[in-house]
């Protein structure tokens, strides 16, 4: 294993930071839009996705102390199920994760709509934008994970004063009938909260930040499960919060045509000129997740890589110890995606790219889960309660898969059978 010099290393303030900031980026700001055709039932699909946060929260606490390797969800599932489930989950991570990108990348554009209307109707534009901010966080991020993480912090921070004193003070401008009738969508009220507690998952896509980069962070032992929990608690308070706030103030049938959501909450409250200050936090915010997130995407390669079950050239460190080559690569994967989803509208294509997004992480979090449960059963002096934990984890995600969609499910399934072919070249080039 190779050492990362303490100078390079990353304390708890900052990873903290990486958690929360890869969590608080597109979903909050784009999703009560997304939300607004089901009304105020989607509430209980918060409720249920934050209770699931929680507890694979809480796994992958536990799973780093006990399994103490960078990589994540990829190094957990290796330990328990193996070389082929482990690259299975590394490959549909490292999918998701450009995905993810691509997401926070329409989001963030959404939101410069604000100060730039042109963009809504100027695809070209637009995607010539997104691909210009891809790709300077792209070499940001290959000048070194100190460097990257710093930028996190530093975001993360800016972007959670605005959402706060708009959660806060938007509660006394909530009107009650705007959350009536409580279940707009024409489904019932079962299917209508496992769809919206599968849409609002995808904001707490990044539970697992601090567990990926294990080897730049200080005291892992200590410093990751702290980072997860305060990360994961402190959004469930931002998320929920501040969708109600949304909800209360706009009328859902304008709430769900608008690009920008917080920002037209806060010209309500404060009147036309707070949409802008608003607005230009949601740019930093989704700004300093894509950051998080590409950070991300080349983390998980590189163990994989060192593990003989990613190609070499997603192994290979730049002279600041950053994956660079893995890092490209995928940002090339997300440029594509970006373009390819960019003619659905940005509401639109934010939505496909979140649940195409969410159930390639889910896998990650299924094995992960039912390593976990493994581990509990094994144990010759079990702690109470954790093999139920792991089993909640494990539940909750297959609920999830399940709210998905039949469209999501069978692309996402295309997506992870994809990766076999590529394993199987990677063997067959190892044993040569």
């Amino acid at each position: 294993m190779e050492k990362t010099h303490s100078k390079q290393k990353i304390g708890q303030w900052v990873s903290t930071s990486l958690v929360l900031g890869n969590m608080i980026g597109s979903g909050i700001f784009l999703l009560p839009a997304s939300l607004a055709a089901y009304g105020g039932i989607s509430i209980f699909g918060w409720i249920i996705s934050a209770l699931g946060a929680i507890v694979i929260a809480k796994v992958f606490s536990e799973l780093s102390k006990k399994i103490p390797k960078a990589g994540g969800p990829y190094a957990y599932t290796r330990w328990g199920f193996g070389d082929f489930v482990g690259f299975l989950v590394a490959w549909g991570y490292w999918i998701s994760i450009c995905c993810t990108n691509a997401a926070i990348t329409v989001a963030m554009l959404s939101y410069l709509t604000v100060f730039f209307p042109f963009l809504s109707t100027s695809p070209l534009v637009a995607v010539s934008l997104g691909l210009a901010i891809i790709w300077l966080l792209t070499w940001v991020n290959n000048r070194g994970v100190k460097n990257a993480a710093w930028v996190q912090l530093v975001t993360t921070i800016l972007k959670i004063t605005p959402l706060i004193i708009v959660a806060i003070v938007g509660v006394f401008f909530i009107q009650t009938d705007h959350f009536q009738p409580f279940n707009l969508s024409t489904e019932s009220d079962f299917s209508a909260i496992l769809a919206t507690a599968t849409l609002t998952l995808f904001a707490f896509l990044g539970i697992e930040s601090a567990t990926i980069p294990s080897e730049n962070i200080e005291n892992p032992n200590t410093t990751i499960p702290k980072a997860t929990m305060w990360g994961t608690w402190i959004a469930i308070g931002v998320y929920i919060l501040g969708s109600i706030a949304v909800m209360g103030i706009i009328p859902p049938e304008t709430l769900a045509q608008s690009d920008a959501p917080f920002a037209d909450a806060a010209a309500v409250i404060w009147g036309p000129s707070a949409r802008y200050w608003v607005a230009a936090g949601a740019v930093i915010s989704t700004f300093g997740a894509l950051n998080g997130w590409i950070l991300m995407q080349g983390q998980v390669p590189l163990a994989a890589a060192k593990d003989g079950l990613f190609p070499m050239i997603f192994g290979k460190l730049n002279k600041w110890g950053s994956p660079a080559r893995g890092i490209i690569l995928s940002s090339v994967i997300i440029s594509i995606l970006m373009g390819m989803n960019y003619a659905k509208g940005l509401v639109k294509a934010f939505e496909f790219m979140i649940l195409l997004s969410t159930l390639t992480v889910l896998v990650p979090y299924l094995f992960s889960s039912a390593t976990h449960l493994l581990m509990a059963l094994n144990e010759k002096h079990q702690k109470k309660g954790s093999w139920i934990l792991g089993s909640l984890a494990f539940i909750f995600s297959m609920l999830a898969v399940v709210g998905s969609g039949q469209e999501v499910v069978f692309w996402g399934f295309l997506l992870l059978m994809a990766g076999i072919p590529f394993y199987v070249f990677i063997k067959k080039e190892s044993s040569n």
